[in-house]
């Protein structure tokens, strides 16, 4: 077996430029800044928090606020509008143990340090009779050194109809995994086929309807790349997008929730060519699954999702099938992938359940550390499998068990420690590596 320095090895991870180091630290300096001050013995217990949420806003997920208000300073209450400041910024630190087999499938694998996400999100609601709010979302790619808007547009309200419309950037709305903010998920990276298949974000249009009744959730976006042709996420010219979830069992008594969806999306590739690939579950790693670009007229991508949750459990998983019609060789690969995921709060919390949205947010732990209490543990059991090879089309077939623990100091401040197995099935070979990951994250 080859090994690549790992923690238990070192003292220290080298990051290839030192300059670099500053982003794993920055986070918990951010996270100490905006810790409240000590509760007092009468405040030390917070009231029974609700384990369902049933606001909707702009932006959906990324517009949702936090249990608990630390600061005050980033919110404005005005004749016109209200305005809230968010922020995320996020670090990465990785290292690997690779076999002989992986090692000859990427050779130039080396302990990172890199800088995750960082990001401003402004929202606010409009002081108007008709229901009316508002994102903008900023943020900084560490990997071309560019700003980029992300999450930006208005929404309408439509109460009358109980639905809600989207106009701007935003996310296609396939998927709870990609709707959820990414960093209030169990994981720290979404699984390989999600990221294959479905970009973060596209410029169009999306209607949001809730029946509170039946529970029954449905989206359907249309969208378009001609403001966004130099965006990473732009990789089809046009596409729509439709979610349909039902709410079997949503009781805030029991705390217990039974959430099923379907969904689908129709796309043309950008430029008529499409390239499907994805990364190991380390954002700092190369491409372990890729096809290649080839010419492709259009593709559909089908998936159904399922999660189960009962007090501090929840267990889930998905599907996700794209098929494209390829050109050249006027064949219709197809690629798939699956994933199951079983979380535990251990301390007790239960993960909040956004009903209208149809998606998971954040763990708020009851009494985070800088109260002088243990903030929340979750700890998480992942599995996941992606083959993308069909036909003349090598990809790669990609299996990888995840068990990792999150501890949410507060909703400010919050430490993965994860342990990753991967097998790669590619270039005629088949390889296993050990993944050790950590991610420092605050959030505002």
């Amino acid at each position: 077996m080859t090994t690549q320095g790992s923690f238990l090895q070192q003292i220290q991870v080298p990051p290839p430029d030192a300059s670099r180091r500053g982003f794993l630290w920055l986070p918990l300096v951010l996270g100490v800044l905006l810790m409240p001050p000590r509760a007092t013995h009468a405040q030390e217990t917070l009231p029974t928090q609700s384990s369902i949420d049933t606001t909707a806003a702009a932006g959906d997920a990324d517009a949702v606020e936090p249990k608990r208000k630390l600061v005050k300073w980033n919110e404005y209450d005005g004749p016109v509008t209200t305005v809230r400041l968010g922020m995320v910024f996020l670090t990465d630190v990785v290292d690997y143990n690779q076999d002989s087999e992986s090692h000859q499938q990427f050779p130039d694998l080396a302990p990172d340090v890199g800088l995750r996400d960082f990001r401003f999100l402004l929202k606010g609601r409009l002081k108007t009779k008709r229901p009316i709010s508002w994102t903008l979302g900023y943020m900084y790619d560490g990997a071309d050194e560019e700003w980029h808007f992300r999450q930006t547009g208005v929404e309408v309200g439509f109460p009358e109809v109980s639905s809600r419309l989207f106009f701007g950037r935003t996310k296609e709305g396939y998927s709870m995994i990609k709707v959820m903010v990414g960093v209030h998920g169990w994981l720290n990276e979404r699984s390989q086929s999600n990221d294959a298949f479905v970009p973060i974000l596209a410029d169009g249009v999306k209607l949001q309807t809730y029946l509170k009744k039946p529970r029954i959730h449905f989206s359907f976006g249309g969208y378009v790349d001609d403001l966004s042709e130099d965006e990473k996420f732009a990789t089809s010219d046009n596409q729509i997008s439709s979610r349909l979830v039902w709410q079997p069992i949503l009781s805030e008594e029991d705390r217990s929730l039974l959430h099923l969806g379907v969904m689908g999306r129709l796309f043309h590739p950008d430029n008529g060519n499409i390239q499907v690939r994805a990364r190991p579950g380390v954002f700092l790693a190369p491409y372990w699954l890729d096809t290649g670009k080839f010419a492709s007229d259009d593709g559909e991508v089908l998936g159904a999702e399922a999660f189960y949750r009962k007090g501090s459990w929840m267990f889930g998983g998905e599907y996700n099938r794209e098929k494209v019609h390829a050109v050249v060789s006027d064949t219709n690969p197809v690629f798939w992938g699956a994933d199951a995921v079983l979380a535990w709060n251990i301390t007790g919390e239960t993960r909040t359940y956004n009903a209208p949205g149809a998606f998971f947010t954040q763990v708020s732990p009851t009494k985070s550390v800088f109260e002088g209490g243990p903030g929340a543990w979750e700890v998480v059991l992942h599995a996941a499998y992606s083959d993308f090879d069909d036909g003349l089309f090598n990809g790669g077939k990609y299996f990888r068990v995840t068990p990792m623990a999150n501890w949410h100091m507060s909703e400010n401040l919050r430490l993965e420690f994860t342990y990753g197995y991967g097998v790669l099935d590619r270039f005629a070979l088949k390889g296993g590596t050990q993944f050790f990951q950590f991610r420092l994250q605050t959030t505002l």
